[in-house]
């Protein structure tokens, strides 16, 4: 099967959605071209996405062209939905970036270029909207050439611009395509010296790739179209070049050219020799892409929907996987039944057969399977490589609205997070909320939105709240005796505690040294039970006690009154009486962050962290990036709780970072008493 594999990457608003329904429309796979803006089109068929006019999820098209079989994959364009992205880049063989003739290279296009880098696909690049006011063709190239780097040249030049664009030249044939119907005309006068210059800069170019075709330029020998073809063919298989095509997308000028371009230039799904898989012994094993080698499919998406259950997406990348078959999950090391089989065209499905190598498709009701997961045969166990997933750095606490919300909230989370990987949900403990962690603030919007819609679950995103801690700074001794009549037994227990700090990081630890049977043995338990129920709630802000030793030196009982109660009452008691009188502290958790940004973007992204008390450790250039700087630091847990949105804003979206909890440190005075402060004012009203 002849296939082409590739996903649509932008910016946000440079019109990913509209080439695609462009390339329906003019393949004749639809008969109306439908808008982004209207909620008509085939990839854009969430009604969060119609809702609001951007595409949040990696949508998957399949149709044939002259005999060759599309599967196009339209990706986001906004940063927070990057592991949409990742999935796409993961399964495809090639990439078709939009760059507006307009607007030029925005941060997501310089983003979206350095994903197709990590992955190194042959890539073709396509200047859109150029019926825009302000288009400008050159400029934008110039812009791309300077941000992105000199790979990218124009196969095709534009024929006027803004209201009087008309069509292309192509500088392969040296013919002009004018209208959406691509009508064949010659290169008009005024373009024929800035045609042939071009020509000649990709004929450099591309010749470069081939040592005999480098001696027959030098040489001054012709070289014939097919030859000139050729080597563009190859240049930008090896990634050496990266033809530039213009059009738009609205109107359908150079729609056919590109999908024409897209089926010479990118690679066949066939033409990629081999995959690396894993075997169950963890070596590594060649397979090709061919129905006849080993079975090998990757699951590269799931969609959760209420009603027809999750929708699991799959790239073939050897041998056949048919309907109502089984199957071997190497990652989850058990048996999964396939059902029915379909290929995709957005929203709608069409039954099939079966999947052969180098094809996508989707299945519903998967059981054990996930994204990332490899289907094979259980007689020969391979895991392909999975999808790299960007980390979760932005959270939120989590809360249903409502009671009724409470009993759904859980299992629906559970489905959203089996959609999107890169989502995070867990509990702090110390806090006692649950916590959801994405990419940024717009990725939890869309999670909370599709709870909503898909769910019927009503969540509220809060602040998360900073797990404090307390601790003593001096050693102190107390006693507490607690001592009650009330008619028949009483309640006595009377202990003697000696509190002392311990390092930080040492955590809580208690024990006894009674001797002669102060306290006989079977109560210690009790005060133990005492001690540490009372270290969830310091004096200072109700903050969990920790790095501090506990010793249970001394005591009496009463034969008759005392009881275990009594015990755990006065340990209860002496600890917090001990806490306050060993002048206490608050502590705050410290995380390690790693800052990844443009150079020029240091000194403001450093100043930042100064300003959050954060102690900057050092500064290296990235590596393997070039033009990034990589910052090192330690900051405040509590100063980071916005700190995906802050880096966006101060790089214009170019920064990225990690951070983890490395250890507490003690709170400055001052802040340490508006926390103090504002614990009590909660504890009051609650």
């Amino acid at each position: 099967m002849d296939v082409r594999n590739f996903v649509v990457l932008s910016h946000q608003g440079a019109g990913k959605t509209s080439l695609v329904e462009s390339m329906l429309f003019t393949s004749g796979i639809v008969q109306r071209l439908g808008k982004v803006e209207e909620g008509t089109t085939v990839s854009d068929y969430d009604p969060i996405e119609i809702e609001r006019s951007m595409g949040v999820n990696l949508s998957l098209i399949s149709f044939e062209r002259k005999g060759i079989k599309l599967n196009v994959l339209d990706a986001p364009g906004y940063a927070d939905f990057v592991s949409e992205v990742k999935s796409g880049l993961r399964v495809s063989e090639g990439a078709v970036i939009l760059v507006c003739a307009a607007s030029g290279v925005e941060v997501g296009t310089e983003q979206m270029w350095s994903n197709i880098e990590e992955r190194n696909i042959p890539c073709l690049m396509f200047i859109n909207k150029m019926d825009r006011d302000n288009a400008d063709f050159y400029s934008a190239l110039g812009v791309v050439e300077e941000k992105l780097g000199n790979k990218f040249l124009p196969v095709q030049l534009p024929v006027g611009a803004q209201n009087d664009f008309r069509g292309v030249v192509d500088l392969m044939t040296m013919k002009a395509y004018m209208g959406s119907s691509g009508e064949v005309e010659e290169v008009p006068a005024e373009l024929k010296e800035k045609a042939k210059n071009f020509r000649e800069k990709l004929l450099e170019a591309a010749v470069e790739v081939d040592d005999g075709l480098i001696s027959k330029y030098l040489e001054g020998e012709a070289i014939s179209d097919e030859e000139f073809f050729g080597a563009v063919r190859r240049a930008t298989l090896e990634s050496k070049l990266v033809p530039v095509f213009a059009g738009s997308a609205i109107s359908g000028i150079g729609t056919q050219l590109l999908l024409d371009a897209i089926c010479h230039y990118l690679p066949s799904s066939e033409e990629r020799s081999s995959f690396v898989a894993v075997d169950s012994a963890g070596n590594e094993e060649t397979i090709a892409p061919s129905v006849d080698d080993l079975p090998a499919t990757l699951v590269f998406k799931a969609t959760a929907d209420p009603y027809v259950g999750k929708l699991s997406y799959l790239r073939v990348y050897s041998g056949v996987i048919s309907s109502n078959s089984q199957v071997w999950n190497a990652n989850k090391g058990g048996m999964e039944h396939i059902g029915q089989l379909f290929t995709v065209m957005g929203k709608n499905q069409q039954p099939v057969s079966q999947l052969v190598a180098g094809d996508m498709g989707a299945i519903a009701r998967l059981n054990l399977s996930t994204v990332g997961d490899t289907l094979c045969t259980p007689d020969h166990p391979l895991k392909l490589e999975g999808i790299s997933f960007p980390g979760a750095n932005f959270s939120m606490a989590i809360s249903p609205r409502t009671k009724a919300d409470l009993d759904k909230m859980g299992n629906a989370l559970a489905r959203i997070c089996e959609e999107d990987p890169s989502l995070q949900v867990s509990r702090n403990s110390d806090t006692n909320e649950s916590i959801i962690s994405g990419v940024g603030d717009a990725h939890l919007e869309i999670v909370k939105e599709k709870l909503h819609r898909k769910f019927g679950v009503d969540v509220n995103l809060d602040p998360p709240r900073v797990p404090y801690k307390e601790t003593i700074t001096v050693p102190t001794k107390v006693e507490y005796k607690h001592k009650k009549q009330s008619g028949g037994h009483g309640q006595y227990g009377h202990v003697i505690l000696n509190l002392e700090p311990l390092p930080r990081g040492e955590g809580f630890e208690f024990t006894e040294n009674i001797f002669g049977g102060a306290i006989p043995r079977n109560y210690i338990p009790a005060v133990e039970k005492g001690v540490n129920e009372a270290k969830q709630e310091g004096v200072l802000a109700n903050s969990p006690v920790i790095d501090m030793k506990v010793i249970l030196s001394d005591g009496s009982f009463h034969p008759v009154d005392s009881s275990d109660i009594a015990f755990k009452i006065a340990a209860m008691q002496a600890l917090k009486k001990g806490l306050s009188l060993g002048k206490p502290v608050l502590l705050e958790p410290i995380a390690n962050v790693i800052v990844t940004v443009p150079e020029s973007y240091t000194g403001d992204v450093i100043s930042d962290l100064n300003g959050k008390r954060g102690r900057v450790s050092g500064m290296a250039p990235a590596e393997g990036k070039v033009g990034m700087m990589v910052i090192r630091a330690q900051v405040p847990s509590a100063e980071l709780l916005r700190y995906a949105i802050d880096l966006k804003s101060i790089t214009q979206g170019r920064g990225s970072f990690t951070m983890q909890f490395d250890h507490y440190e003690e709170v400055p005075a001052h802040i340490s008493q508006k926390i103090a402060a504002e614990a009590h004012k909660e504890e009051k009203t609650s």
